[in-house]
């Protein structure tokens, strides 16, 4: 039924997947010696791949619903499980005149984002076990949901400048 939507979706995941995976490269170096920047980076690497297998296998047989609905069950239920234990919700760093406290208090866009992501996976896994056309029309507008915070937690993780490269000048360098 939603055949044409998951033909679309699950390549366009893949490539933001692909995108993603360069960007990853090309901070490497700065990202490798924080732990925090590896944890935000597999989660967003996570709104990609995780939809996009969802639409995958939702293409495999679209007539037996019961391989959808396990399929996405499990991948769905699993994601919010590895999204939760990877932790990579955004802190905010250390500021100059900052506390300690102050500066491991989470970005509270980025955290309402990350736990936004949680709930719609454990969705989309409840909605699985319901079934019917009404169920996959809502998981379609939930896996969009996904990949538009995904999509945001990339931009903002690409532009996070809290831990800058010593290599790299600082934007506000004259």
């Amino acid at each position: 039924m939603l055949d044409v939507f998951y033909g679309a979706f699950s390549p366009a995941c893949f490539a933001l997947l692909g995108l993603w995976l360069v960007i990853v490269q090309i901070r490497l170096q700065e990202w490798q010696g924080s732990a925090v920047h590896r944890r935000r980076s597999y989660g967003v690497a996570l709104h990609f791949a995780l939809p996009g297998i969802m639409s995958l296998l939702a293409l495999v047989n679209p007539q037996d619903s019961a391989f959808w609905r396990v399929s996405f069950a499990i991948i769905a239920l699993g994601g919010a499980i590895v999204l939760a234990t990877v932790r990579g919700f955004p802190l905010r760093s250390g500021q100059p005149g900052a506390t300690k406290a102050a500066a491991a208090r989470p970005d509270q866009v980025g955290l309402a984002a990350y736990i936004a992501a949680i709930l719609i996976y454990v969705l989309i896994g409840v909605l699985a076990f319901a079934g019917g056309l009404a169920a996959l029309r809502t998981e379609a507008i939930l896996l969009t949901l996904l990949l538009f915070l995904g999509f945001n937690a990339a931009w903002l993780l690409l532009f996070d400048d809290r831990h800058p490269s010593h290599g790299r000048p600082s934007a506000t360098a004259p």
